[in-house]
């Protein structure tokens, strides 16, 4: 068995960069960015007015000061003339200020009679003009690479780009095995079960920017299995789901090895997931996870989450813990690597359930975090500081 850290290192010689290609900036949001976004101009690109309102001069503006409103500046609309002493013109937010103005009165601190204004007694001390350039400058970058959020969406779009270059979304291949199994929504024999843990998993890489198909189960025979490995070769990963252990119907190790997998390595000093295999068939990366449910989404999500990131450009570092303070105490850990299911309290605190069974998927639905136990950690008291992991997205 090797560790945690040597299998993720193991497992980043396997992310292969994928391509780039340009997208419409409206089809771009949660891709990668592969190359730098460069803004063409200043924005605002004029100074424009904060707030609705009228521009003058600054030495104008004082509290019963009547000015003479000479124009209207409307967003999308430059009032052209200059604004001379005594007078103001009528401005909007967003709209370019005039020439000669410096200042923006906001409408409630004025008294409007035909084409003239009064300036109140709660004038505030801000000018209420945005500076050119404020925001951003032409020539400054949204740097790749990076995950597109909404906010860096409506950056680039400011910056006038219609296209993004983006990595190309890595194509994956599901594929669960086993003569117990069959899809959600058949009607299983009496020695069968349903199906969990691809669908699990292809939400979990799809939330990565995947494309991700899920393969006919295939059964326990190398015949069954050769086919359905086939049909992922053109794959960019293939991620099969149980037969990686030592039983007699493990046959995944065997029949890959069989089609030249080149394999990196198999057993992982770690609970649960101790059967990860993984490696390279041909062009493909290929991850074998354990069949236990639970096993397969905690290593989906250690290992190849991780790999996803990786193809997509993304640095090759691991899943970042938080520390948190746990809740009660726990016994000291024994030489494998523990990843524990647990609940993140309303104070703070994480609690492991008291089962840890890698088959309960009941606990991992209501489960907010994994408490990450190093190998031959000793007990801890609650209160003490615990390393862990959001299990799912949106999770602090």
């Amino acid at each position: 068995m090797i560790s945690v850290a040597d299998a993720l290192k193991h497992i980043f010689s396997l992310a292969s960069p994928l391509p780039a290609a340009s997208v419409p900036i409206s089809e771009a949001a949660g891709r990668v960015l592969a190359e730098d976004v460069v803004a063409v101009r200043d924005q605002p690109p004029f100074a424009a007015s904060a707030m609705d309102g009228y521009a003058a001069r600054g030495p104008d503006v004082a509290p019963g000061a009547t000015l003479k409103v000479v124009g209207e500046a409307p967003a999308g609309r430059m009032w052209t003339g200059r604004i001379e002493a005594g007078e103001c013109v009528r401005i909007f937010t967003g709209a370019p200020v005039p020439d000669g103005a410096d200042h923006v009165v906001i409408q409630e601190d004025t008294r409007r009679t035909a084409d003239e204004i009064e300036i109140l007694a709660s004038l505030g001390d801000g000018a209420n003009i945005r500076p050119a350039g404020g925001d951003f400058r032409a020539g400054d970058r949204l740097t790749a690479p990076r995950r597109l959020t909404p906010g860096d969406i409506a950056l680039a779009a400011s910056m006038n780009a219609g296209t993004l270059t983006v990595a190309r979304r890595p194509a994956v291949a599901l594929l669960a095995t086993g003569n117990e199994l069959v899809a959600p929504g058949e009607a299983p024999a009496r020695d069968q079960i349903v199906a969990s843990n691809t669908y699990a998993l292809k939400a979990m890489f799809e939330a990565e920017g995947a494309d991700v198909s899920l393969l006919p189960i295939a059964r326990d025979t190398a015949e069954s299995l050769d086919l359905s490995v086939q049909l992922a070769k053109h794959a960019d990963l293939l991620v099969t789901v149980g037969g990686v252990s030592v039983g007699d119907h493990d046959l995944v190790g065997d029949v890959t090895e069989n089609l030249g997998m080149e394999r990196a390595f198999h057993k992982v000093a770690m609970r649960p997931g101790k059967p990860l295999m993984a490696g390279r068939l041909g062009m493909t990366a290929m991850v074998g996870l354990p069949g236990n449910p639970v096993s397969s989404i905690v290593c989906g999500m250690l290992f190849v989450i991780p790999l996803l990131r990786a193809m997509q450009g993304l640095p090759k570092v691991q899943m970042t813990t938080v520390a948190r303070p746990l809740a009660a105490e726990l016994p000291a850990n024994g030489p494998r690597a523990h990843y524990m299911r647990a609940k993140l309290g309303v104070d703070g605190t994480v609690r492991a359930f008291p089962s840890q069974d890698s088959s309960l998927l009941s606990i991992l639905a209501d489960a907010t975090h994994l408490i990450v136990r190093p190998e031959n950690d000793g007990p801890r008291m609650a209160g003490e500081m615990v390393e862990t992991l959001p299990l799912w997205p949106g999770t602090a």
